[in-house]
């Protein structure tokens, strides 16, 4: 995709981010969160499944995957932060123990755009 050479990864990111969160709205996902922050880290996006599940969503973006694929980046101390801040939102929700999961989005922009999104990997 032409264009984002010149984009710092940050932009990079709420870019893929933003994609992600169409995807999920066309899947009939509501979005209850986008970049929440605590002490300990950020949630890339917070959504409601159709079926009433709180779905934790960590995004990874890259301009192509001559890196590897996007999501080799999350590894086990990513996935342990991911976990205890899906609970902190819960508690600061106030929503009690509602089911939930985490999912991850890789977004990958070069040659064409593509959302490799997968269902409950942490």
């Amino acid at each position: 995709m032409a264009g984002f050479t010149g984009f710092h990864n940050q932009d990079l990111g709420r870019f893929g981010e933003s994609k992600v969160a169409q995807y999920l709205i066309n899947r009939k996902y509501q979005i209850l969160d986008q970049n929440w922050r605590c002490q300990s880290g950020e949630i890339d996006l917070v959504a409601k499944s159709p079926a009433g599940t709180i779905v934790f969503v960590e995004v990874k973006t890259r301009r192509n995957s001559a890196f590897g694929h996007p999501l080799e980046s999350i590894d086990a101390i990513k996935q342990s932060r991911l976990t205890r801040l899906a609970r902190n939102w819960l508690r600061t929700k106030k929503l009690g123990a509602p089911t939930y999961r985490i999912d991850c989005a890789a977004v990958t922009l070069e040659p064409n755009l593509h959302i490799d999104y997968r269902i409950g990997v942490i």
